[in-house]
């Protein structure tokens, strides 16, 4: 891992290089995916077929193959292990009772001269949930993003899913039955982000399209934006530790790992204003590493994207913490609590010794889908909101019509919307 001192003259400049993230597809995977997008569009299952039998190494010779019945769902659930089901009814338990609170309702005020003012929040009719395929499955994104969507009060939740060589993971079509997913398509990649986009004769059109995918399914998503709706276009995970020295340094370099084993590119970051932790978190880090499974892609992660930043102090830390924006932001030191006002840009805070982050990916209630690449600046975890729209509510009265109509008429001739300032004054009495 990187070694950064924020008393350097160059810290800054080597946090930015450090940080940077070009998550914008080359020309190549733009024109694959355009192509992909154009055919979809014009020859619907028969194009859908064809690119999932292609990618996904299949023999689908009839659109019907392409659906999974909802009975099989329930299936897979009854099909783990006692253990499993457990764990999988418990995190969907929780997820849902934290998103519940999440819930906005219409509202409206009535002023003096009756006129009428609110809002209207009314759910999405019908949500795309996109979830990774094969050997990367994660039941757990499932959760995450189909039940907001039914607490929000969708209607209904496509899920797509690749099945590269038929293979169908049980976890997911498990998460599918718990999370209140209504029906699910054995498609995915570029090809299936279209699908929903523009709907064939098998697959029906959505209003937003949700879920994590590789680089040709957020190009797609990229494609088909203002067509539909979209979560987010995420880059790698990310985790940023703060430090005070007193927490063990094993535990801290295991959830520097925890990120890091994603992929290559995801970032691990500590950061401490204790020069000798720092020293004891790296030789935790060299003792456990070769004990991880994922230990290539863990050393990679780390090597290319990881660093141990010592600062000054804590407020020196707060000030990097907030300029990084991390996904997720371990407070691993005594006091979380004090230190949380503070903290302005961050996507998930897991406040003390005793919070691994992998508790949020996939049981503690809060969304596990959250903004990258310091998108933590401007955007929010996913949650029910993402699934809701709001409508204004304006009613006259009488009065109202009349006093409101020659203030937006005096407006309008001051812009030059002379229809607009009759439109208001033909309400104005006298």
């Amino acid at each position: 891992m990187k070694h950064l001192n924020s008393q350097t003259g160059d810290f800054w400049s080597s946090l930015e290089t450090l940080l940077a993230w070009e998550s914008v597809s080359d020309d190549a995977v733009q024109l694959a995916v355009k192509t992909i997008v154009a055919d979809i569009r014009k020859e619907g299952d028969v194009a859908l077929m064809r690119y999932t039998n292609r990618f996904d190494r299949r023999e689908v010779s009839s659109s019907a193959e392409l659906e999974i019945p909802h009975h099989r769902l329930q299936q897979a659930y009854n099909g783990l292990s006692l253990s499993g089901q457990q764990a999988l009814t418990t995190a969907a338990a929780r997820i849902r009772s934290y998103h519940e609170r999440q819930v906005q309702g219409s509202w409206s005020y009535v002023e003096a001269d009756g006129t009428l003012l609110g809002q209207q929040v009314t759910p999405l009719d019908r949500v795309g949930l996109y979830v990774p395929g094969g050997k990367a499955a994660y039941p757990s994104s499932v959760l995450m993003n189909a039940i907001p969507a039914k607490v929000a009060g969708v209607k209904e939740l496509i899920m797509v899913v690749p099945t590269p060589d038929d293979i169908v993971n049980e976890w997911v079509l498990a998460a599918a039955y718990l999370g209140g997913v209504d029906r699910v398509f054995t498609v995915g990649g570029a090809q299936a982000v279209a699908a929903l986009a523009y709907g064939t004769e098998t697959v029906p059109t959505v209003d937003k399209i949700v879920g994590p995918g590789n680089i040709y399914v957020a190009t797609a998503k990229r494609m088909v934006y203002g067509t539909v709706g979209i979560d987010m276009i995420a880059g790698p995970s990310e985790i940023l530790v703060v430090s005070d020295g007193l927490t063990h340094p094993d535990w801290l370099a295991m959830d520097l790992f925890s990120q890091a084993e994603h992929d290559e590119d995801a970032q691990s970051i500590l950061i401490t204003w204790d020069a000798e932790h720092a020293q004891a978190v790296q030789a935790s880090i060299d003792k456990l590493l070769p004990l991880q499974p994922r230990k290539d892609i863990i050393s990679k992660a780390l090597t290319m994207r990881g660093a141990i930043i010592v600062v000054k102090d804590e407020v020196e830390a707060i000030k990097v913490v907030n300029y990084v924006a991390p996904e997720h932001l371990e407070l691993s030191v005594e006091d979380p609590e004090a230190m949380l006002p503070k903290i302005r840009h961050a996507g998930a805070i897991f406040m003390g010794r005793y919070t691994a982050e992998a508790i949020g990916d996939y049981c503690a209630g809060p969304n596990h889908v959250l903004p990258t690449s310091r998108t933590a600046r401007f955007s929010s975890p996913l949650g029910v909101y993402d699934f809701q729209k709001r409508s204004s509510l304006i009613f006259c009265s009488a009065d109202g019509a009349n006093s409101l109509g020659k203030i937006a008429g005096e407006l309008a001739d001051a812009e030059g919307l002379h229809a607009h300032a009759a439109s208001a004054r033909y309400r104005v009495r006298g």
